[in-house]
């Protein structure tokens, strides 16, 4: 499972990007579920996967969340808050249709508001939190009344209509940093799997390495624990109870996998190789290849 950029979202839902959307810095759209049902390579489901831009939801339906080491299910609606950070699930129960709107936006986007608000340090998006929200009928119909103010105002001809997309959504920020946290959406019965899980897949979707221009961004045990807004202590106590191996064995073991691909696959030279797999030194990647498999990478290769 790889990232999701916006050129890949706008391929898997065959959508088209309006013609003046990016006439101002930063990128913003909204959708309704029902519109892109029948364009959607699979119907009814997201992915599960990080995504490079900022996305909120109006989820209308039964339907389960998998975010961090959470499982919310959602027996009505739901409102979602996703950020470019942390990679989610989302399934309706059944396979049903799933009804509603999400708009998706950069922060540079919103960095252009006047309130200079930084999406990170906002509740709402901040790890650890609680970005997922059941609401009832009527909440769900307000909300959904802000996204269909935002679909109208998008193909406007008004001058100022990007303002007003942030104040929108702005408002549905503070929509759901009002909303208390339903605390008992959040079974904690298979958390030590579900963590495992995640982190797994957060490691693997870092590869393969295809470029010498690309670099492994989660490097180290503290890095998958923030990605994963759990404590270090805690992804290695779950880790070494799932597989009994620690965090750090396991990042090495698979980084040491890909160096090995690429030592005899590729004709890119050490440093370069060095480079991809997040050492800064050649020394250091050396030294860490020979320690893992007794021999230096040229003796390797």
């Amino acid at each position: 499972m790889e990232v999701t950029t916006l050129d890949e979202f706008y391929r898997q839902t065959a959508t088209l990007i309006p013609e003046d959307i990016n006439r101002e810095i930063g990128h913003f759209n909204v959708f309704g579920f029902d519109d892109l049902a029948a364009k959607r390579s699979k119907k009814g489901v997201m992915p599960y996967n990080r995504r490079t831009y900022y996305k909120i939801s109006i989820i209308k339906g039964h339907s389960t969340v998998e975010y961090a080491d959470k499982v919310i299910n959602i027996e009505q609606n739901a409102l979602l808050f996703a950020t470019p950070q942390i990679p989610y699930n989302f399934y309706p129960a059944n396979d049903q249709q799933q009804h509603g709107y999400f708009c998706i936006f950069t922060d540079e986007f919103l960095v252009q508001s006047k309130s200079g608000v930084v999406l990170d340090d906002l509740p709402i998006f901040r790890p650890g939190g609680y970005p997922i929200f059941e609401v009832g009928d009527e909440e769900a119909t307000e909300i959904a009344a802000i996204f269909a103010k935002m679909h109208k105002e998008l193909s406007s001809s008004y001058a100022y209509k990007y303002d007003l997309l942030r104040n929108y959504i702005l408002e549905l920020i503070h929509y759901g940093q009002k909303l208390q946290p339903a605390t008992t959406l959040y079974p904690s019965h298979s958390a030590s799997a579900r963590v495992s899980s995640l982190f797994i897949e957060l490691l693997e979707r870092q590869f393969p390495i295809e470029s010498p221009n690309q670099k492994l961004k989660l490097r180290t045990a503290k890095d998958y624990a923030d990605r994963l807004a759990v404590h270090v202590n805690h992804l290695n106590k779950v880790l070494k109870e799932n597989t009994g191996q620690t965090t750090t064995h396991i990042i090495s073991s698979r980084v040491v996998k890909e160096a090995k691909i690429l030592l005899k696959q590729t004709d890119w030279n050490i440093s370069e190789i060095a480079y991809c797999l997040g050492f800064e030194q050649v020394a250091h990647f050396s030294n860490f290849f020979k320690k893992q498999t007794t021999l230096a990478p040229i003796e390797f290769r």
